[in-house]
Formats: structure tokens, C-alpha cells, sequence
């Protein structure tokens, strides 16, 4: 009996070492980069646009979706992540589709080396799935134009936020992505808009 009991625990003991380990997860990666279809627009700036910092309001500044399950309470999703951080992600986008709408003579990044006279930086106060009542992608951005001057006057020449909620299909990472992209799209063509008719009338830059 004393035989059979141990040959019984050695059997097991085997069958538990030989079940398979899980390895540690791995997350999603998601991107969020709307592309500007259509023609360019009539240029009506010869000087270059720089796209400055984007700044992100927290908790979105971070790599994980997040979630709004209630008015107080929002969750972070750390195995769908974006492939880059927001900040990153969105002044990329911004940059390619104000290089394609074509209303200054080149739209460039923040590290170029060149000197710009023109700005444009925005803070991304929402972004974020909202599903509280129904699923929806929710991003608020804020544009904030400005000219490099002496400091005679003000340098600010627009402020403008935009807002924009895209109801989603199901409740899945990637039906928020979309949405995401489709709301920043629409703000994006939105705001080029308001940017053509900023350009038609530009302060003076330093210099000039």
C-alpha cells in the first residue's frame, strides 16, 4: 500500500512539472494616424510653419487606452497600449496634415534646425473612450497659433478648442482606436479651416 501511495505521488508530481508555463503577456499596439485625403489648398503663406509640443492632459498621457466607466472613475487599459505616447502620436499626424494641406509653404516638426516665424502647439485636454451611457471616442484639442515677434505685441494671433464624440460600435480596443481617429480627423479638417483663414491675414513676423 505504502508503495502504491508513493508511486501515485510521483506520478502527479511528474504530471505537474510537465504542464506547460505561460509566458508573461504581451500588450496590443494600437496607432492613432488620421491621413488627409484630397487636394492641397491655394498656399497663402510663403514662410514655414513649425508644430510645436503637443501637451496632453492627464490621465490620457500615458501609453494605456483609458477608459470612463463613471463620472469619477476612469481606467487604465495596460494591455492595449498606443505604439508611441499621445503627445508623440498626435503632433506626427498634425504635422503630415498640415504638410498636405499646403497652406504655408512647409509645415515642420519641433527639432528642425531652421527658424520659423509661425507656431502652432496644442494641448489635447480629452482622449479618451467614454463609456458611461454608450460607447464613444471622446478628443478635445486645443490650438494656440502664434508669431515670433520682438515683443512689441502680443503673439498670440488665434486660440480655438474643438471637441468631437464618435459613437463607437462595440466596446472593443480597437473600435475606440478608430473612433479616436475619426474625431481627430474631423477636428484636424476643421481646424485647417480656420488655419487658411489665419493665413490670409498673418501679423508681420520679426524682422519682416
Amino acid at each position: 500500500m505504502i508503495k502504491f501511495v508513493l508511486a501515485c505521488i510521483l506520478v502527479v508530481g511528474l504530471g505537474a512539472c510537465s504542464l506547460p508555463t505561460r509566458g508573461p503577456v504581451t500588450p496590443t499596439s494600437w496607432v492613432v494616424a488620421p491621413q488627409r485625403t484630397g487636394a492641397p489648398l491655394k498656399e497663402r503663406s510663403d514662410f514655414w510653419l513649425k508644430v510645436g509640443a503637443v501637451s496632453v492632459a492627464s490621465p490620457y498621457d500615458g501609453k494605456s487606452l483609458v477608459y470612463r466607466l463613471t463620472d469619477q472613475r476612469y481606467e487604465k487599459d495596460f494591455y492595449n497600449i498606443y505604439s508611441t505616447i499621445p503627445s508623440e502620436m498626435i503632433s506626427n499626424s498634425e504635422r503630415e496634415w498640415f504638410n498636405k494641406a499646403g497652406i504655408f509653404s512647409a509645415t515642420v516638426g519641433q527639432n528642425t534646425s531652421l527658424f520659423p516665424y509661425y507656431t502652432l502647439q496644442a494641448t489635447v485636454n480629452e482622449f479618451y473612450g467614454d463609456y458611461r451611457v454608450r460607447p464613444e471616442a471622446v478628443v478635445s484639442v486645443e490650438f494656440f497659433l502664434t508669431v515670433t515677434n520682438s515683443g512689441k505685441s502680443n503673439p498670440l494671433i488665434g486660440a480655438n478648442r474643438y471637441t468631437k464624440r464618435i459613437a463607437l460600435k462595440d466596446n472593443t480596443p480597437e473600435a475606440l482606436v478608430l473612433g479616436q481617429q475619426q474625431a481627430l480627423a474631423e477636428i484636424l479638417k476643421q481646424y485647417e479651416e480656420q488655419l487658411y483663414k489665419y493665413a490670409g491675414n498673418l501679423p508681420k513676423p520679426m524682422g519682416q
